[in-house]
């Protein structure tokens, strides 16, 4: 070819139509990268880490993301779909359509409240006119009022005042997100998006000891997989399932950001690494019910 011309359309913004992008826009072409989700990026970024090199999957897309957001000469047709192709190599025309947002791209902020907010996709929700009355004790009210004060009744306190709660009762019973609505003039709504977003939060009752067993790359290499299973029969329950004497519950990550000890299992607080099953049913003596 003596010279460039046109321009090239790249189908899919994963981590390889990113680079095949990046590629041909710094060789002096005009590159549409076309996506049907609403954001380049692909599905890389849901990797704990890649292989052969066991980097982590974020450190190497991330690059390319920056780099294909502000390159001069990549135009990016996300929420897009690619409807027919006619030519031939070098004579090709495209016909993309490109979907309805309804939001202003170049105000979007990427913070997911549309989406959430969809009447296509979601049902509305609207406040009972009259709700139902509390279901909560006595001393879990004065436990709110408590950490409403310390804490405030302004919206922006709603986490620290979950969080206060969650420690004292290792869940939030449904009265008590209620009265946290009220407290705060906040729509119901809200509150659950929020407690529903952090998997620090649960609606079911906990036991004492919160057991959570790492599953990331290097953990599982090391047999974090036995540890889960020999635990699940000891304790006869599975992962998210609590004992019933109320003494443990059973959780599974993926990261505890200590992979030099893997297997890495945490009690509450406590962090025990590099023991195997049996050695690590013995620690579970250390906490009583």
């Amino acid at each position: 070819m003596n010279g460039k011309i046109g321009s090239v359309l790249v189908a899919g913004s994963g981590i390889g139509g990113m680079q095949a992008a990046l590629d041909l826009a710094e060789s002096g072409f005009k590159v549409y990268l076309v996506e049907e989700g609403p954001a380049i990026g692909g599905t890389m970024a849901q990797l704990d880490k890649t292989f052969p090199t066991n980097d982590c999957a974020m450190c190497t897309l991330a690059p390319r993301l920056v780099d294909c957001g502000r390159h001069p000469n990549i135009e990016k047709l996300t929420y897009s779909e690619l409807l027919s192709l006619e030519g031939q190599p070098g004579h090709f025309r495209a016909r993309v359509r490109k979907k309805p947002r309804f939001v202003d791209p170049a105000k979007c902020t990427g913070c997911g409240e549309c989406a959430a907010a969809c009447l296509v996709r979601n049902r509305g929700y609207f406040e009972a006119d009259e709700p139902e009355p509390l279901d909560l004790e006595a001393d879990q009210l004065a436990e709110i009022e408590r950490l409403v004060q310390e804490h405030g009744s302004e919206p922006s306190s709603i986490v620290p005042v979950l969080q206060g709660i969650s420690a004292k009762y290792r869940w939030l019973p449904p009265g008590a997100v209620r009265r946290v609505s009220e407290v705060l003039g906040l729509p119901l709504a809200r509150v659950l998006r929020i407690a529903t977003f952090y998997n620090m939060f649960s609606f079911e009752p906990r036991g004492k000891h919160l057991i959570k067993v790492c599953l990331g790359t290097a953990c599982h290499v090391k047999g974090a997989g036995r540890i889960l299973d020999t635990l699940s029969r000891e304790l006869e329950i599975q992962v998210g399932e609590t004992t019933k004497d109320r003494r443990f519950t059973l959780e599974a990550v993926r990261c505890l950001g200590c992979c030099g000890l893997a297997p890495v299992v945490t009690v509450n607080d406590d962090v025990h690494g590099k023991l195997t099953a049996g050695e690590f049913l013995k620690v579970l003596d250390l906490y009583p019910g």
